[in-house]
């Protein structure tokens, strides 16, 4: 079955993960993606991190996953002219270099939109389009830093830390595919033709970290790291270590819950006592009843606590380590964990899961150049001409390097 976005055209001039993440999240749902790179410089990504058995970046594989490739030089006279054509027949354009970038090239959203008026342009940046911190440099973890996630993470006496993935890259490519999904429905919706998606790379988690703008704005409670706790941990849960060594991570949501929560690590003496009767209440006592979790928790083997905590209908979830996911049953049983034939790398399949029109893993990262070819062949280049224009290093074929 075609996918749901069988007929979307993407070309993406994007580079590392934010850009690409956006394009390669709707390859999964059969979006047509060509991406594009220069026949001298690949994207970093290739050669980013650990290698699988074939050579090729894992991290490649799967940031790459479903996409066509094509070795152009893009900023060339005879490039600019192919990009043309390709932009043409294109219903996204997705680009993650500083501002300026495609504007000294000659082909910013004023000439794209020329070239295809209904064109949906994402301009993912450090800090954005325009702004006094618009030409300043930025990566994902400077993002982090904005976003006020890395002030929020760490222990309230250590320094402020990032989380364990590149969580603004990640974000942004989330986000940047919601927003192309958006401006896609706004066209066919006849709201307007084409439109720029700008977007910074701060602002998708900074959209995320929701909650403490209003907490400090609408009551003046300014959110500080914790630790194993919640920033503002106005129910009860943490991060706690039983007594053979399993992480688990404990959480209530709602007063029911939370009562429920406190049978199982204190009994009725615990559960009943006035100061817990509301999440209110238990919020002036949140140290109390965090020090009876743990208590419970670190005399107690991983199975105990969970028997425990099942027979109160309370929540206790093991830390999974990479490896645990691989093998876990409910992740193997979502179909979370796939792979392509020929491949041993596994990545983490389309999500989320369409009950009519899933989504699918066609193929894995390609080599430079592996579609050149065919897709210059599609434009209307013969064989004749496609030498031409490798042998000038405009065009890089697969297993065939720039002169």
């Amino acid at each position: 079955m075609p996918g749901p976005l069988d007929h979307l055209k993407i070309i993406e001039l994007g580079h590392v993960i934010a850009g690409p993440f956006s394009a390669a999240l709707l390859s999964d749902f059969g979006a047509d993606v060509i991406k594009i790179e220069a026949p001298n410089r690949t994207d970093m990504m290739r050669d980013l991190g650990p290698k699988a058995e074939d050579g090729a970046g894992v991290w490649w594989k799967t940031l790459g996953r479903n996409k066509k490739i094509l070795s152009l030089d893009w900023k060339s006279g005879e490039g600019r002219d192919i990009l043309r054509k390709l932009v043409e027949g294109a219903d996204v354009l997705i680009e993650n270099f500083r501002p300026g970038v495609l504007e000294r090239a000659g082909i910013g959203p004023e000439t794209l939109h020329e070239w295809n008026p209904d064109l949906i342009v994402l301009r993912v940046s450090g800090y954005g389009q325009e702004g006094p911190m618009r030409d300043v440099p930025a990566f994902g973890r400077a993002a982090e830093a904005m976003s006020g996630l890395a002030h929020l993470t760490g222990f309230p006496d250590g320094p402020p830390m990032h989380p364990g993935f590149p969580a603004a890259d990640s974000t942004t490519g989330l986000m940047g595919a919601l927003g192309i999904m958006i401006a896609l429905f706004a066209r066919e919706k006849g709201i307007v033709r084409g439109q720029v998606v700008d977007l910074a790379v701060f602002e998708a988690l900074l959209r995320l970290m929701d909650y403490p703008v209003p907490a400090l704005t609408g009551a003046n409670l300014s959110p500080r790291r914790n630790g194993l706790r919640q920033p503002m941990d106005f129910a009860p849960g943490g991060m706690f270590r039983t007594s053979d060594g399993v992480w688990l991570t404990v959480s209530a949501g709602s007063a029911e819950t939370a009562q429920r929560l406190l049978r199982a690590v204190g009994g009725d003496s615990l559960a009943d006592d006035p100061r817990f009767e509301t999440l209110g209440e238990m919020s002036q006592h949140m140290a109390v009843v965090f020090d009876a979790i743990n208590d419970f928790v670190t005399q107690h083997t991983a199975e105990e606590v969970t028997a425990v905590f099942a027979r109160h209908d309370a929540v206790a979830s093991r830390v999974l380590s990479v490896e645990e996911i691989t093998t876990n049953e409910q992740i193997r049983h979502r179909g979370d964990i796939v792979s392509v034939e020929g491949e041993q790398t596994q990545v983490i399949g389309p999500i989320p899961h369409l009950s009519a029109t899933p989504g699918e893993l066609r193929w894995l990262g390609r080599p430079p150049g592996a579609d050149s070819r065919s897709i210059l062949s599609d434009l209307g280049f013969d064989d004749e001409q496609i030498s031409a224009l490798c042998e000038a290093g405009l065009v890089r074929l697969e297993g065939r390097g720039t002169p």
